[in-house]
Formats: structure tokens, C-alpha cells, sequence
């Protein structure tokens, strides 16, 4: 028996959180085309055979002096040092940089590398890939050619990630998917709506506070303000009409939904802190899971 803990590490828009996704058959973490999605590290639960793997999806590396951004980075630097092992998830499209800068952040765990998209890529295009990360072939335990798109890669990652994790009890019950909150995986999934529906910098500047959940028999509703930083930014997020507002409700239900089996009520408030992006201390509590 095996369990342990693995942190998603790699550039914004690598692809952690579907990867994350995939591996659960279960949608816990927001997935966005638009770079910095991903705020909150969150975990997911996998068992593979009789072992535990515990996934870490984490804010993506990337250079930044905003304060959100700051803080995002220094949440995904932090996870490196409280794992079993490091996944460094990157498309087999992109080119070793970020790589190269991982490999000078301080770390004292072993790694192996998830090639993610081969899908998309051509077999000459995934061998010189791969034939590329061979020069660092003494820094990593292995490089995984896989896809979200084709479940037949998901045994032959999982095998190698639990070879490296260290004996020990399962640290939850093997029924959990997650160790996040009902109201918290909705917060980021209503996030991934504003994401979806709204564009340029709007969804930088708005977060969400899940006020309340109350679950019935066949309703699960759901009571939900969207903080944003000015009176602008308000009046686009609620559109003309309402027509904003209601197109985020309708996607935010539907992302939900595929988590939840019930019907779902939701009811969506914005509100104005104009302050909430710049201060550290309110920043960081909106990381708080």
C-alpha cells in the first residue's frame, strides 16, 4: 500500500487542471483557454489499485509583480516542498524554458515529466520532443507521453507516478475524490463561467464568494456573489438587461452539473471592493480553500 502526495507544476495554460480532471473521471478543477485561471491549489484524490495518489493542482508558474499574481506563485513554489513527488505537466508543444527554469527552483524531491497533447502532435513531433528532454534525462524519473482525450494513457501514468510514492495508510478514505468543499469547488467553477463569458482583464479582477449551499432532495441551490474592483467592471459583468449576468448563471450551472447530479438553483449577486486585487491579506483569503 502507497500513498502520497503530488504537486501539478508547470507555465499557466499547461494543462494541470484537466490532467487533474482526467485522472479523477470528475470535474473539481476550473479549466480556462485564458492564462492564470487556476488561483487555488486543490486537491484530488485518485486510487489506483490499493494505492493513494493525492494531486496538488497548482496556480501556474509564470513571472509577475501584481500582488494576486505574487501570491499565486509563491502558492505553487510552496507545494514543490510539501510533496512525495513532482508531475511537471507540459504540451508537447511547448519548448523546454520553462523546464529549464524549473529545474533551478529548489527542490528536494524527484520528478517526472506528463508530455500532454501528443493527440495533436505528429510521431516525428513527439519523438523529437521527447528526444530533447533526454539531455536532462539525469534529472527526472520519467517522461509520460499522454492525452486527456484517450483514457488507455491514464494506467500507464498512474503505474509510474504510485512506483514512486513512499509506503504508507491511505491519509483519507478512499471514497473522496477530493479534500475541497462542496461550495468551494463551485466557487472556482462559477469562476471558470465569468472566465468563459466575459473578456480581457474583467476575470482578473473579479473573484467569487459562495454565500451559501443548501441541498435538498432533488435542488441543490446555490447562493453566489461575484466580487469585482470597480463600478465598471460591475455594470459589464451584469451586461445590458441583465444579459451578462443571466449567460454566466446558464454556464455555471452547466459546468456544475457535471459534478453534481441534482438540479441546480443558482442565484448570482455582484459587488463592488475596489481594493480586493491590491490587498495582500484579502488576496489571500480568497486563495483559502
Amino acid at each position: 500500500m502507497k500513498s502520497g502526495f503530488i504537486s501539478l507544476i508547470g507555465r499557466t495554460n499547461a494543462g494541470k487542471s484537466s490532467l487533474l480532471n482526467y485522472l479523477l473521471n470528475e470535474k473539481i478543477s476550473m479549466v480556462s483557454h485564458k492564462q492564470n485561471a487556476t488561483r487555488r491549489k486543490i486537491n484530488g484524490i485518485v486510487m489506483h489499485g490499493n494505492d493513494q495518489a493525492i494531486f496538488v493542482d497548482t496556480p501556474g508558474l509564470h513571472e509577475s509583480n501584481k500582488t494576486m499574481n505574487k501570491l499565486m506563485i509563491e502558492t505553487a513554489i510552496k507545494s514543490i516542498g510539501d510533496c512525495d513527488l513532482i508531475l511537471f505537466v507540459t504540451s508537447v508543444f511547448d519548448n523546454l524554458e520553462n523546464y529549464k527554469k524549473f529545474l533551478n527552483l529548489k527542490r528536494d524531491v524527484p520528478h517526472i515529466i506528463a508530455l500532454t497533447k501528443i493527440d495533436e502532435a505528429s510521431d516525428k513531433q513527439i519523438f523529437d520532443k521527447l528526444s530533447q528532454y533526454q539531455k536532462y534525462a539525469d534529472e527526472f524519473k520519467a517522461i509520460i507521453p499522454t492525452s486527456t482525450k484517450k483514457q488507455a494513457y491514464k494506467k500507464i501514468l498512474m503505474d509510474e507516478i504510485c512506483k514512486h510514492l513512499p509506503e504508507h495508510e491511505y491519509f483519507y478514505d478512499p471514497e473522496f475524490i477530493t479534500t475541497a468543499r462542496g461550495k468551494d469547488i463551485y466557487r472556482d467553477l462559477i469562476l471558470e463561467a465569468i472566465f468563459e463569458c466575459v473578456s480581457d482583464e474583467i476575470p482578473y479582477s473579479t473573484d467569487v464568494k459562495v454565500d451559501k449551499v443548501v441541498e435538498k432532495q432533488d435542488i441543490t441551490e446555490i447562493y453566489a456573489t461575484i466580487v469585482t474592483d470597480n463600478k465598471h467592471h460591475k455594470s459589464i459583468l451584469i451586461g445590458k438587461d441583465g444579459a451578462t449576468i443571466k449567460r454566466i448563471g446558464i454556464n455555471s450551472r452547466k459546468i456544475i452539473n457535471q459534478l453534481v447530479e441534482n438540479k441546480i438553483f443558482l442565484k448570482l449577486n455582484v459587488e463592488v471592493d475596489k481594493n480586493w486585487t491590491s490587498d495582500e491579506n484579502a488576496v489571500k483569503k480568497s486563495f483559502e480553500y
